[in-house]
């Protein structure tokens, strides 16, 4: 009789294995994004139509250009990154937080797959979402004013970036969360006024000396006006510093959020 072949959970797996293991959580992230359609795509749409109806159009008729282009150009670009950020870190940080919750996630990690599988398959269901809201908003910007892409290298590597950005942030906020109650938090009173306050609605020309050396310190300032130089050509800031910044951001993210999985202590509620 032959006996039963115990698998290590030490033992390293094949490339071959760690692609299936990765495609098989992104297609599971997918699935879910799409299932739920109504949750995860549709309300950004209708939010960033409403932006571009009350703040491109009543608003932008009385304010006329800002940054040499007309207002409504002007606030796309941002309005894509508000999208970008806030899907991107909601979709990483309730999916990984709901396996947390009902304990699948340990199922996971006692298993030989691989911990940066595990983490990049989570986080590029996050970029997919991102991604995908950041094509259904430009395609809905496209009723509303002319847009083009004028440095496409910046535009896609600002674009999917801070999508990787984010959807690290969302992993790193679920490991810490002990409630639901706790994935919002960070959405609501740190992103959103970042956000806000990030030159999405107005050029930083426009403020006093104090203000602008104050906006600087938002890193967000950073990514929308790299967004908007690659698709306006316009930036308040020096677009290569912003694009160096949001890569050693992702770095520095991926590498916490990998301890944090591979510790474990924080992953049981």
């Amino acid at each position: 009789m032959r006996e039963p072949v115990v698998v290590d959970p030490n033992e390293s797996m094949s490339w071959s294995k760690k692609w299936i293991a990765f495609k098989t959580i992104l297609l599971k992230e997918i699935r879910r994004i799409l299932r739920i359609w109504p949750q995860t795509l549709l309300p950004p749409v209708i939010t960033m139509t409403l932006y571009f109806i009350i703040f491109g159009r009543m608003i932008g008729d009385r304010v006329g250009e800002m940054g040499g282009v007309p207002y409504m150009q002007f606030i796309v670009p941002g309005l894509i990154m508000m999208a970008v950020i806030t899907n991107s870190y909601s979709n990483v940080v309730s999916s990984f937080f709901s396996a947390k919750f009902t304990a699948s996630i340990e199922e996971l990690l006692v298993s030989p797959v691989s911990k940066h599988a595990i983490l990049t398959g989570y986080v590029s269901g996050g970029i997919f979402r991102g991604l995908v809201i950041a094509f259904i908003v430009s395609i809905v910007a496209l009723f509303f004013t002319d847009l083009g892409i004028e440095h496409l290298f910046v535009t896609i590597f600002t674009v999917l970036g801070t999508s990787i950005l984010f959807s690290l942030g969302g992993f790193i906020n679920a490991v810490f969360a002990r409630s639901f109650d706790d994935i919002s938090i960070i959405p609501s009173f740190v992103l959103t006024p970042l956000t806000f306050l990030g030159g999405v609605f107005y050029s930083m020309e426009d403020l006093s000396s104090f203000w602008q050396n104050v906006s600087l310190l938002n890193p967000i300032v950073y990514m929308v006006n790299s967004f908007r130089y690659g698709i306006l050509g316009y930036s308040d800031v020096n677009v290569w510093y912003s694009m160096a910044a949001i890569f050693v951001f992702c770095v520095v993210f991926y590498v916490i959020s990998y301890r944090l999985l591979s510790d474990g202590s924080r992953i049981r509620l």
